[in-house]
């Protein structure tokens, strides 16, 4: 009896496995937000900076809903708030919280672009910006998150370390050029003075037989009639 149970159970497992996978595939093919590669960006007071956000989604759109929040260790608002009713209209914003900033993206043509412009930068703009949308179609929501350091100035990056590296990869690749030319040079010269050698050995081979010396094959002469 319990081998039968076993083997009863065995296929349910299967399908639960098999349903769950089903369940899982459409998540890991969802609604994704992307902020770029870095993290934290630097900007000059006064100045201006561009916060990229764009999103994809492998099921199509419909009253996407998206918003922009602010988040610093005193202060959390809603920068921006808007929807975009499909892939072929234009983000329409309902809420705009501070006049300095404007929506640079669009979402035609699948550019799925929602980046915002944020003017007249002020120190106290440093903090953490969150893109956040949200896709009915496939009742998720996601969001990724910037970190802004408004600063006086930008600090120059010193290159010494990077371009001292650089010159010793670069020397070291250019004394292995330099080897491997001098090695094939040295073959060169070392064989054509074996073609020389055998060349001089062949030649006097050639004379000694002419010269009838001994060992040779030059022809014997008839003797001379009296």
């Amino acid at each position: 009896m319990s081998r039968a149970g076993d083997r009863g159970r065995a296929p349910a497992r299967w399908l639960g496995t098999g349903l769950l996978g089903l369940f899982l595939l459409p998540m890991s093919l969802s609604l994704e937000v992307s902020v770029g590669k870095a993290t934290t960006i630097y900007a000059v007071n006064g100045t201006e900076i561009l916060l990229p956000c764009t999103f994809s989604s492998c099921f199509g759109f419909e009253n996407l809903h998206f918003w922009w929040s602010y988040n610093s260790s005193d202060t959390f608002k809603i920068l921006i708030d808007g929807t975009v009713k499909n892939e072929k209209a234009d983000p329409k914003l309902k809420l705009k919280d501070d006049d300095r900033i404007t929506l640079e993206g669009t979402t035609k043509e699948k550019a799925n672009n929602i980046s915002i412009l944020l003017r007249d930068l002020e120190f106290s703009d440093t903090g953490k910006y969150t893109c956040h949308v949200n896709n009915p179609k496939e009742k998720v929501e996601h969001q990724a998150t910037i970190f802004l350091q408004v600063v006086d100035k930008l600090e120059k990056v010193d290159n010494t370390v990077t371009l001292i590296i650089l010159g010793v990869v670069g020397g070291v690749i250019g004394l292995l050029v330099f080897v491997l030319l001098l090695k094939k040079f040295i073959a060169f010269i070392l064989k054509k003075t074996r073609e020389k050698k055998e060349c001089l050995v062949s030649s006097s081979g050639n004379d000694n037989t002419e010269n009838g010396l001994p060992g040779s094959k030059a022809e014997e002469k008839p003797p001379t009639k009296v």
